[in-house]
């Protein structure tokens, strides 16, 4: 079993890395082609000009484009210009005219569909100071007028199923499937040697009991805590590893997604404090054996504590997964800004090494994730102590 798990995660991390590479230089070869029909408009006499309809190569908005959420699923663009992608459903509402429900293909490409649009540039709004500050469209759908002007609170509620949603419920979905099949499979053989699918499940679970949460929350309270680590630690994990596959319907930027950690941050955050006892209430407002006047200081201390710990969750996800992703992009983007095939052969090899990098931090994170949120429980239930 061990030999058959060796050679499929040697497999899984050469293949994503070639995977990886090839997708991003076909993607932008077809990319720089495409502006080179759009912007050959004429050349100069001297041929100093020659050069300057090369489209120059940005960085920074090629890693963007990719590690960030979208209302349709990029696959290419063809040679003259048009690009193949998997529209994804688009639900919005407006206060003007009500729900709306159409394709993301319906407002590709500058096209309005509903009065609605893909909104570009930025827009200046007033916030709460009544202060005007420049607010950027570029990836939300606004709502505009016949001149197809941006009308007044033209911002519509988003409710659309983008590029992370779809690959969040496919993870939902997978993760159904492996554990009402194993749920099944147990029930029928009952007690008896894991195979397959489930000698591998088992033992992460079992690791997940006996190595997370029992010494962190204690024997005694542990189960009733079992079911969110353990689908959070598989939620993470799964999405994870489906970001480290470069072709539809994976790829997608899932826990490199801030917003997604922050719900599974305050989720940690939730539990922690409905589940803390009168001693962590008692630790924070009324710590034994400190001076009263020392309390004025780390009351605002543990209060701010409560608050750092999920933020913590939050940005450490985060940060390290979309990390992953922009070093693997910035490694093929070398490609193209030394345009030498002895930067590409180091590139590429470096990919391979990255990948195998992000593989280890695709488990890694879920396990930190998952250990913190059962450390954090724990520490909201500590032993009653007699004075």
């Amino acid at each position: 079993m061990s030999g058959r798990l060796l050679v499929a995660i040697t497999t899984f991390i050469i293949g994503t890395a070639f995977l990886n590479t090839g997708a991003c230089l076909y993607g932008q070869e077809d990319h720089h082609e495409e502006h080179l029909q759009e912007g050959s408009v004429s050349h100069s006499h001297e041929g100093e000009e020659s050069g300057s309809h090369d489209e120059e190569f940005n960085a920074t908005e090629y890693i963007l484009e990719h590690i960030s959420d979208s209302h349709d699923w990029h696959i290419l663009t063809k040679k003259d210009g048009h690009h193949v992608s998997v529209p994804l459903p688009v639900i919005l509402y407006s206060k003007h005219s009500g729900f709306h429900l159409f394709l993301s293909s319906k407002i590709a490409h500058g096209h309005s569909h509903e009065g609605f649009q893909m909104g570009h540039g930025s827009v200046l709004v007033e916030n709460k100071k009544g202060e005007e500050v420049e607010k950027s469209l570029k990836g939300k759908i606004i709502e505009v007028d016949a001149h197809g002007e941006m009308v007044e609170a033209g911002l519509p509620l988003d409710f659309s199923i983008t590029k992370n949603v779809f690959m969040m419920l496919l993870s939902v979905i997978i993760l159904l499937w492996v554990f009402l099949s194993l749920a099944r499979s147990y029930r029928k053989m009952g007690i008896s040697e894991p195979k397959g699918l489930a000698g591998f499940i088992e033992p992460v679970i079992v690791f997940i009991e006996e190595d997370v949460a029992i010494p962190n929350i204690g024997e005694e309270k542990y189960a009733r805590f079992m079911p969110y680590l353990l689908t959070v630690f598989f939620f993470i994990l799964i999405n994870n590893l489906m970001g480290l596959i470069p072709f539809f319907p994976f790829g997608a930027n899932v826990t490199g997604n801030i917003a997604l950690t922050m719900v599974l941050a305050l989720f940690t955050f939730f539990i922690t404090q409905f589940s803390a006892n009168k001693g962590h209430w008692q630790h924070i407002f009324a710590t034994p054996g400190v001076p009263k006047p020392i309390l004025l200081i780390m009351i605002p201390v543990e209060i701010i504590g409560l608050f750092t710990k999920p933020f913590a969750l939050m940005i450490r996800l985060f940060a390290n997964i979309t990390a992953g992703h922009i070093i693997v992009l910035s490694l093929i983007s070398m490609i193209f800004i030394f345009k030498s095939v002895f930067v590409a052969v180091p590139s590429v090899v470096m990919v391979l090494f990255m990948d195998c990098i992000e593989l280890l931090v695709a488990f890694l994170q879920a396990y930190i994730f998952t250990l913190l949120s059962a450390l954090f429980i724990g520490m909201a239930m500590p032993e009653h102590h007699h004075d």
